[in-house]
């Protein structure tokens, strides 16, 4: 028989190992060659209890020391240690705890060490403070590991301030205890403290190790710091310190991050052999700083690589990397060889899929994609969800949040928010509000960009007064919620609401941003403010905010129908935005028409169809022109030269909700079912139609009838005022019994006078008068 020596040697080999099948063979063996349990000794039993724990069986381990004659301190605290490193099991380790206080064993470091391991595990602030006393009053404060538990306890548990009291009540502070504060103050989000604390480390002459600068790199990359990082390069060179893999990789993230591709792909050809993190971050780092084909030719490199296999974060940043490019160029082959991976089941590679499709006005793919899973998580539906909005597609989103919603799973604040842009993109207040009523119900309502949602949803329904009352239940707004309130405001020409708006977020400290200014603009332009837009265009200069396409179409607008035809062509002249030139002279023209001014239309029509002759919008409204001023002859020559050409006029739509349905209609459509009735009750226009429609389905009048046209892909909303409509719909009620000697162009007379647009004053800039009393935009200010 070996003698106990040799027989501990072994078990403490076969722990190495982590082998449960050997260490189970291993004690079998023992069983039979050495003395019987009762008289095997302590350590030996003890040794045998931590080589099961080692290799992963606690039950194995727990029975054995349930079944030993003997135990000590030693036998307790391999259990409580194992069970500690197990998150699902470390409450197991409190019981340990009463167990040997009750055979009267008393805890020692090791014990506490574990514990506090097992806190942390658990998140259990109580019971980690408790051992804090506990140590206080033993006298363990003064052990270091002791210490470095409790900063490690108190960082997973949240609680930053006690961990960085802890820490400076430690007089030896090694580089493990810096690490350990540097660490938990990088998991608790306070990045900036990290890295002062590094510099602080370096100021009391403790030398970092690797893992060290791998922290304070990490932390200068989640700040965008390129220079603090650079700094943190030159002390690891200056330092002599040995450059492992781990710490070559976060160099990689550090100038990644900061947007320096060349020094990262400096460091990455300096390892010698690269792992999968080494690759996955080359790639993620091309892709996020917009070099697809970048990424795109390091994943095929790395597809070449023998010893190295492409992963599901591979594939989810590499599809990313290519969201920029058609999709059948680099997205639909990523697709296929994703599919033969096997990796379709990740939550990345699907959410990217999605995403790349999504960007390339794709919705079929991504269904087919989304139906491919068996079980539907929250953030599968959250993704698809706001990817149909995100295309325009916004009757689909609202379709699949239905079915969402009959699955029962969770509704957080990102799929409210999807599904309240929705109701905003269709208009449809009814479905809105009950979207409301599950954020309430949800306890969603306190998150920002839900009540953002929500004031935008109901400003772009018409509904400015509950888009006020919902901007001011917040506590504190950031810019996203002050912008979707000029939104409302402008998008309805309430340009005295907006101006208000405008003025006390520059009170409550915000930047105005380029939606701010464009919400400002699109007010001045429906009310006709010029000098006011002037002085949002200077103010938009002093704030940095650089005007996109849509400021110069607002402020082009704007001067056109002003009459100021020369400044308005030094702004199209102006513009770097070489794509929107056709739209600008478009804009120009659309207003010639309005002011009746045949020449400056003219002007305007020549710039457009001497780069593209063939421009149906073009033609059709230069073909509007010639009515308005009476040129009959020339509007049948156009016409008969859009015939001859093949340019057809793309019909138009509207769509109105009713009753919690939403109906869409095309101009010249026959396949309304009710469309004898809409005709004999209002007459048959596109928007009238809807308007008779509403008539016929509810018999009733509404607070406010909402029609949405949709001509040459732009929309436009339109709000009936209620008092006329009221009217409007009364008078055509009595009529319905005289249908058939009442002239049907009654209520068409009546419908258009209802939306007859305000008439443009230019002595006053346009400036239009307010129908209502002004609007209490936010309460605190």
């Amino acid at each position: 028989m070996p003698p106990s020596f040799p027989a501990s040697h072994l078990l403490r080999k076969c722990a190495a190992t982590t082998s449960l099948r050997e260490a189970r063979r291993l004690h079998a063996v023992l069983l039979t060659t050495t003395l019987p349990p009762t008289e095997t000794p302590l350590f030996l039993h003890n040794n045998i209890l931590s080589m099961y724990a080692r290799c992963g069986s606690l039950e194995d381990a727990h029975l054995l020391l349930d079944e030993m004659p003997h135990r000590n301190i030693v036998s307790y605290n391999a259990l409580i240690a194992a069970y500690s490193r197990r998150p699902h099991h470390a409450h197991h380790a409190f019981h340990l705890l009463d167990q040997l206080a009750y055979e009267g064993h008393v805890p020692n470091g090791s014990t506490v060490t574990s514990l506090l391991q097992a806190s942390a595990a658990l998140c259990d602030l109580v019971a980690g403070a408790s051992l804090h006393a506990r140590c206080a009053k033993t006298g363990f404060l003064d052990n270091v590991r002791i210490q470095t538990s409790l900063l490690g306890m108190y960082f997973n548990c949240g609680d930053a301030d006690c961990a960085k009291r802890v820490f400076t009540g430690m007089k030896d502070k090694d580089a493990i205890a810096w690490n350990s504060v540097i660490s938990g103050y990088v998991k608790n989000g306070k990045i900036l403290g990290s890295v002062e604390l590094f510099q602080s480390m370096l100021e009391d002459e403790v030398k970092p190790n690797s893992f060290t600068y791998s922290l304070a790199l990490n932390a200068c990359a989640k700040l965008r710091d390129y220079d603090n990082g650079r700094l943190v390069h030159a002390q690891i060179l200056l330092s002599g310190t040995c450059v492992d893999l781990p710490l070559h990789n976060s160099l990689l993230d550090m100038y990644s991050s900061c947007g320096d591709t060349c020094s990262a792909s400096d460091v990455f050809r300096r390892i010698g052999s690269p792992d999968l993190v080494s690759w996955n971050t080359m790639i993620g780092g091309f892709a996020e700083n917009g070099e697809g084909e970048k990424a795109m030719e390091m994943f095929v490199q790395l597809r070449q690589a023998c010893h190295v296999k492409p992963d599901e974060y591979t594939f989810a940043a590499i599809i990313a990397g290519t969201c920029g490019f058609p999709a059948r160029d680099y997205g639909m082959p990523l697709h296929a060889q994703a599919e033969k991976a096997r990796l379709m089941s990740s939550a990345y590679v699907s959410s990217t899929l999605l995403s790349m499709y999504f960007n390339n006005g794709d919705s079929a793919s991504p269904r087919k994609i989304f139906s491919s899973f068996e079980h539907k998580d929250a953030v599968l539906w959250t993704d698809v969800i706001a990817g149909h909005v995100r295309i325009g597609e916004s009757e689909g989103a609202l379709s699949l949040f239905l079915e969402m919603t009959k699955e029962g799973l969770g509704l957080d604040s990102f799929v409210l928010s999807s599904a309240l842009a929705a109701c905003a993109d269709l208009v449809t207040l009814r479905q809105g509000e009950m979207v409301h009523s599950l954020v309430l119900k949800t306890g969603n309502d306190a998150e920002v960009w839900v009540h953002s949602s929500l004031v935008d949803m109901y400003a772009k329904n018409g509904e400015l007064g509950s888009a006020a009352y919902a901007f001011s239940c917040l506590p504190k707004c950031d810019l996203m919620c002050w912008n979707s309130m000029l939104t409302g405001c402008g998008h309805h020409g309430r340009a005295k609401e907006a101006f208000q708006v405008y003025f006390k977020m520059l009170k409550h400290g915000l930047n105005p941003d380029q939606v701010t200014f464009l919400s400002l603009l699109a007010a001045c332009n429906h009310c006709g403010l010029v000098h006011k837009s002037r002085f949002f265009w200077r103010n938009m200069k002093e704030h940095h905010a650089r005007a996109g396409p849509k400021h110069y179409s607002c402020i082009i607008s704007l001067l056109s129908r002003a009459g100021l035809w020369e400044e308005a062509e030094e702004m199209i002249v102006e513009s770097p935005f070489a794509d929107d030139y056709l739209e600008s002279w478009r804009t120009v023209l659309s207003s010639c028409i309005k002011n009746r001014d045949l020449r400056g239309g003219i002007h305007a029509a020549e710039q457009i169809l001497e780069t593209n002759a063939e421009d149906s919008a073009a033609n059709v409204l230069l073909a509007k022109l010639y009515a308005a001023t009476g040129r009959w002859g020339d509007v049948a020559e156009t016409r008969r030269n859009m015939k001859n050409s093949l340019l057809e006029k793309e019909p138009g739509l509207s769509w109105i909700e009713v009753r919690n349905s939403v109906r869409v209609f095309s101009s010249g459509e026959q396949s309304q079912l009710q469309r004898g009735e809409v005709e004999a009750e209002i007459g048959f226009k596109n928007q009238r139609q809807s308007f008779g429609y509403n008539l016929i389905r509810t018999k009733k009048q509404s607070k406010a009838l909402k029609v949405s046209c949709k001509l040459n892909n732009a929309a436009c909303k339109l709000k009936l005022d209620y008092k006329e409509a009221e009217k409007l719909c009364t008078k055509v009620l009595e009529l319905e019994h005289e249908r058939e000697s009442t002239p049907s162009s009654m209520a068409t007379c009546m419908f258009a006078k209802l939306t007859k647009p305000q008439p443009f004053d230019a002595a006053n800039n346009g400036a239009a008068k307010e129908a209502s009393e002004p609007m209490s935009i936010d309460s605190r200010a």
